[in-house]
């Protein structure tokens, strides 16, 4: 059966050894060694705990050595509670080295996905921050239409909190006026969600409160997606067990044939609105990716998004800067990021890596002549990936 398929497919991960951290109340996944839970299948000592190392931690906590795998325990339907219509979606816990594949052929089996025919990567800031009204209205109406007029499907982090819940705003704005329902995937790390224990259950429909509490680490799933993967590597409270998921399901995605006769992929576009130092390398990644993942990047939405749209103003043809430029933008990153100038230089030097395949790179700026709209940015993109390709 299907159940039993999804149960010998995907897995679980847990800690089975405290490894303390460099603050040692802590084990190395992240848990407090007082509440650390006890290893599955139980370690013969008295208590039944987790096995304690008290040697000095030459050995660093890694989810390979550290954690052990079972059959996934979380998957089904949750209903988002609160705020009237009830949303639903489907989830589903797994083992952050799933196969791309599996979890392909999950979505298109199982949750009864049609294959996209455009893949919108969403990636910026994960803290919160404030956005100028008509930029918010601009962006999320744009982002909405490309999805909607390509039957696009969109790729976020998944839970309420920074870019995403920007994200999961306009989804909402969306839903609420039409019908046509976005297929919006939030891919998030089992680890860092609030409320995670009202979602174990195999083959189930769980209620999920959005409530969240202000003195937690953790934080909510955003009500306004479709589907979620949450990507577990047993830790708790750390981001990170999503990245090579995703990055994998997307090259994954980009391979699948949708046009059989022209023997072309799923095109996919990396969009990008504010961002911390990460974000950058994260747009680095996209254009060096084979075939390369043209970015869009939301001008005026601040920090990452602003210094490589600055960048991309002022470089040159051969993707260089003036020395008055070069020092400008040293000193902007500088501020931005409250960096020290060495590290400042690196994010420099990575800016300008970018600008090597600037052409690659598209700069949504409101308000400027002919761009009426992000959408038009978001296919502008496609095209250039596209012919640079068949060049």
């Amino acid at each position: 059966t299907q159940r039993a398929w999804i149960e010998r497919t995907f897995q679980k991960r847990e800690c089975m050894q405290i490894i303390p951290s460099t603050d040692a109340s802590r084990c190395g996944c992240g848990q407090l060694v007082s509440q650390h839970q006890s290893v599955p299948g139980g370690a013969p000592e008295e208590g039944g705990g987790a096995v304690v190392q008290l040697e000095a931690p030459a050995e660093r906590w890694t989810p390979p050595k550290h954690t052990q795998s079972s059959g996934t325990d979380a998957y089904g339907l949750i209903e988002f509670q609160g705020g009237g219509h009830v949303n639903k979606a489907m989830y589903i816990r797994v083992s952050y080295d799933s196969k791309a594949d599996s979890l392909l052929h999950l979505m298109v089996k199982d949750w009864e996905l049609e294959l996209p025919t455009l893949l919108i990567s969403v990636h910026g800031g994960l803290q919160n921050f404030e956005l100028p009204p008509k930029l918010k209205q601009v962006f999320g109406k744009g982002l909405i239409k490309a999805a909607v007029t390509t039957g696009a499907w969109i790729f976020t982090g998944g839970v309420s909190t920074g870019v995403i819940r920007h994200v999961g705003d306009a989804l909402k704005d969306h839903s609420s006026k039409s019908r046509g329902k976005v297929c919006a995937i939030g891919i998030a790390p089992w680890g860092i969600i609030e409320n995670k224990e009202d979602l174990i259950g195999r083959d189930v429909t769980r209620p999920y409160t959005t409530m969240s509490n202000p003195l937690s680490k953790l934080s909510v799933l955003n009500s306004s997606h479709s589907h979620f993967l949450l990507a577990d590597n047993g830790t708790h409270g750390k981001y990170g067990a999503e990245v090579r998921l995703r990055r994998q399901l997307e090259k994954h995605i980009a391979l699948q044939k949708i046009n059989t006769r022209l023997g072309q992929g799923v095109p996919v576009v990396c969009l990008i609105l504010e961002g911390g130092p990460n974000v950058i390398s994260i747009v680095l990644e996209s254009l060096r990716e084979e075939p390369p993942v043209p970015v869009v990047i939301c001008d005026g939405s601040g920090r990452a998004s602003d210094i490589i749209s600055f960048a991309h103003r002022y470089c040159g043809e051969d993707g260089l800067l003036s020395d008055s430029v070069k020092e400008q933008l040293l000193v902007t990153i500088q501020k931005t990021f409250t960096y020290s100038r060495s590290q400042a230089q690196q994010i420099f030097l990575m800016v300008m890596e970018c600008m090597k395949k600037r052409a690659l790179i598209t700069v949504f700026r409101m308000g400027s002549e002919g761009q009426q709209d992000i959408e038009m940015s978001i296919l502008t993109a496609l095209l250039k990936g596209d012919s640079l390709i068949k060049i």
